[in-house]
């Protein structure tokens, strides 16, 4: 009887042991950003945390190495790309990748050190430009937005200079790497820089930009993205459903005043 007693005592010992370990592994998501601000993910994180959820933030210094690292299986999840950028940059590299929810419009900027206004540009001045295809057909659309230029018609949102068809300034475009646009302000006219960029490099986009995109940019939505086998992931789902709360918006709209919008809307308004 003692034995059976014993047996039994290490059969439940197991058994809660093996719930305890799956437990956590299901529970704790490695998420990856790009750049340093982590402001929304850190309350992200203390709401999920409530309800048994261990977010991990990694932090990375570019914009290819979050979706590198999701289709390696080193992190569960990203949030740090528009759907514009994530649908190029998937079937470029061929990953297995599908974005789970929407979360922000981050306006991309047109800055300048020498000028006030878009209409103070000179004749042969120098635009800064991101030179990855979809950062400069972004930064391309916002240019002719701000009355710059004139792109082809049916343009594809790739960039490609020789997708100017007017250029009445006669501008010239300087072609750098996103992360190098704001240390060229000194040497040229303007400068594009996308929105975490220039936040990182002490920029406001509503307040120190001479023109800056609206939320009816629809391709330039964020998401977080998963693998395309954990899409219905019941954690990775929930901690999506925590972003687009009530609360999370309240927090971009205060803590960002504009410079980032909420925008959680259906999957299917992006395409997917």
């Amino acid at each position: 009887m003692k034995k059976l007693a014993v047996f039994s005592f290490l059969i439940l010992f197991a058994i809660a042991a093996s719930a305890c370990s799956s437990g956590n592994a299901a529970s704790t998501v490695s998420v990856g950003i790009s750049g340093s601000d982590t402001t929304v993910w850190d309350f992200v994180a203390e709401k999920a945390a409530e309800e048994g959820i261990n977010v991990e933030i990694v932090r990375f210094s570019d914009y290819v190495q979050p979706n590198l690292a999701l289709a390696e299986g080193e992190i569960d999840a990203n949030a740090f790309q528009t759907v514009s950028y994530f649908d190029a940059f998937i079937e470029e590299h061929d990953l297995d990748l599908t974005p789970i929810a929407t979360t922000v419009i981050a306006p991309m900027g047109l800055y300048s050190e020498k000028h006030s206004s878009v209409e103070e540009i000179p004749e042969g001045g120098t635009i800064a430009l991101a030179k990855e295809a979809t950062n400069m057909g972004r930064g391309l659309l916002l240019l002719e937005q701000a009355g710059l230029i004139k792109l082809e018609e049916g343009f594809d949102g790739n960039g490609s200079l020789d997708k100017i068809v007017e250029n009445p300034k006669n501008l010239s475009f300087e072609l750098l790497v996103a992360g190098q646009t704001p240390r060229v302000l000194p040497d040229v006219d303007a400068s594009i820089i996308n929105n975490g960029i220039a936040v990182d490099a002490g920029f406001s986009p509503l307040d120190d930009s001479i023109f800056h995109e609206d939320e009816t940019a629809t391709p330039y939505i964020n998401l977080i993205a998963v693998q395309e086998e954990n899409k219905d992931d019941e954690t990775l789902n929930r901690l999506a459903e925590i972003y687009q709360s009530d609360e999370v918006m309240e927090l971009i709209n205060d803590y960002y005043d504009g410079n980032q919008i909420p925008t959680f809307v259906p999957l299917s308004e992006i395409g997917h």
